[in-house]
């Protein structure tokens, strides 16, 4: 049986939408991340999001793996003109000069961050001290859209030299890798990622 028809209390923003998203919101949303490729992969899709819908950059996931040689930071970090040309000619991602252009940059600052602090997850967990905001939130509409340690973060990742990381997609960003958990109360997604 489909996620979706599972007949489960789920976040408000999941309903109606197609079983990739319900997928995205039970197997990934909230959930804390401690792989660094999988970072390097979130920041590539919130800032590629920027402007669009989540479900447009979900769709668009695999072929993003595919064109990005399965988001790998350091072969990503030494894209050439050439390449970025190429992927602009991608119908399979987001083709943006300013997106493409920041992966590549964001590729080269998220290396610089793994050689100081020995990993991204390092550096940007050290944020919370390692542990995961719980919110408590009772609808979609107390959840804002960025916070102070948003704007924190936003402001330390420009300052090594990121791009598309301003404050409203840095907290999309912790919301998507379980910096904070802002489940619903009532979502059945909420009191699992409390105990974990």
């Amino acid at each position: 049986m489909p996620p979706a028809e599972q007949g489960l209390v789920r976040c408000e923003w999941v309903k109606g939408t197609d079983d990739l998203y319900v997928s995205y919101h039970d197997d990934e949303w909230g959930v804390p991340v401690h792989d660094d490729k999988v970072w390097f992969e979130f920041l590539v899709l919130e800032g590629a999001q920027a402007g669009l819908s989540w479900s447009t950059v979900l769709k668009k996931r695999e072929n993003y793996r595919v064109a990005l040689d399965g988001f790998d930071a350091a072969k990503v970090a030494c894209y050439d003109k050439g390449k970025i040309a190429r992927l602009l000619q991608d119908e399979g991602i987001i083709r943006n000069r300013l997106k493409v252009e920041g992966t590549v940059k964001n590729a080269k600052a998220f290396l610089e961050v793994q050689r100081e602090f020995g990993s991204f997850d390092a550096y940007i967990w050290a944020f919370v001290e390692e542990t995961p905001i719980q919110n408590s939130r009772r609808r979609m509409s107390d959840v804002p859209a960025l916070t102070p340690l948003a704007e924190t973060i936003s402001k330390g990742l420009k300052k090594r030299g990121f791009t598309f990381v301003g404050p409203t997609i840095c907290y999309a960003l912790m919301q998507a890798t379980g910096i904070v958990n802002d489940h619903t109360r009532d979502c059945y997604r909420y009191a699992e990622l409390v105990g974990a």
